[in-house]
């Protein structure tokens, strides 16, 4: 099976929200028609807020049978349920509270004011994915993969230089020592985010160019660990004019 993977140009961030925003709407739908149901994972930040805000803008939005799309987190900052910095309630604020859904097809990790520990979270979590499987594999069929950059090249919240983006077993991880606030996050590891079909990485702003072009060129993973994540068939780079900065000409598309 071939893999592609294309670093697609946008003039600035609000055109990059809408272009990803539409593509999700379009690709979405053909999977369904495809496979009968599918799994996107989601991820925090600013950028990828927009993108939701887009999606649930959109006039298209309701030609997605909602009811077939399960989504989960790429990773949770470990703070209390209604805290506005964690990433399920920033996902419900732009969509998902906005979508004819069921409510079993959003799939969030434990807060820090619930029952249970960080540990025992991560630990739940990982059991979610594996009953969400019909491969008997540990892991639902992730289909699309949203994932964020930082400015130091972190996914999720796997850090450079940290034990977490070198784990090649666990499919869920506790980070305990985050260099970026709140300390303490739980997060999918490298090999689950690499198995899915799809990676769609989001990035805006002159502070990504360096982590992009570096991993672009392929930087070590511990280094940079964006250079380590590789989707089955694609790995999409959506990125505007700024993040673009150091990317070789050869690599890069205009959007469409």
């Amino acid at each position: 099976m071939t893999h592609e993977r294309r670093v697609l140009v946008h003039s600035d961030r609000a055109a990059l929200a809408a272009s990803v925003a539409a593509r999700f709407i379009t690709t979405a739908v053909d999977l369904l028609h495809e496979e009968g149901d599918i799994h996107v994972v989601l991820t925090g930040g600013s950028v990828a807020t927009e993108v939701l805000d887009a999606v649930n803008a959109s006039a298209a939005r309701d030609t997605v049978d909602w009811e077939h799309v399960n989504f989960w987190w790429g990773d949770e900052r470990w703070l209390p349920y209604s805290d506005p910095e964690r990433n399920e309630l920033q996902a419900r604020t732009a969509l998902l509270d906005h979508l004819d859904i069921p409510a079993e097809n959003i799939h969030p990790f434990a807060s820090s004011d619930g029952p249970l520990d960080l540990d025992a979270a991560a630990a739940a979590y990982a059991d979610e994915l594996e009953a969400a499987s019909n491969d008997g594999t540990v892991l639902p069929r992730f289909d699309i993969t949203f994932l964020g950059v930082g400015p130091d090249g972190h996914i999720a919240s796997l850090f450079p230089h940290l034990p977490g983006i070198r784990e090649d077993t666990a499919s869920v991880l506790t980070v305990r020592n985050s260099p970026k606030p709140p300390a303490e996050r739980l997060t999918l590891s490298r090999p689950a985010l690499n198995s899915s079909r799809c990676i769609w990485l989001v990035l805006a702003g002159p502070d990504k160019a360096s982590a992009l072009g570096l991993a672009l060129a392929g930087a070590s993973r511990d280094e940079v660990p964006v250079a380590g994540i590789k989707g089955r068939r694609y790995t999409n780079f959506f990125v505007d004019q700024e993040a673009a900065a150091e990317v070789p000409e050869n690599l890069t598309a205009s959007s469409f």
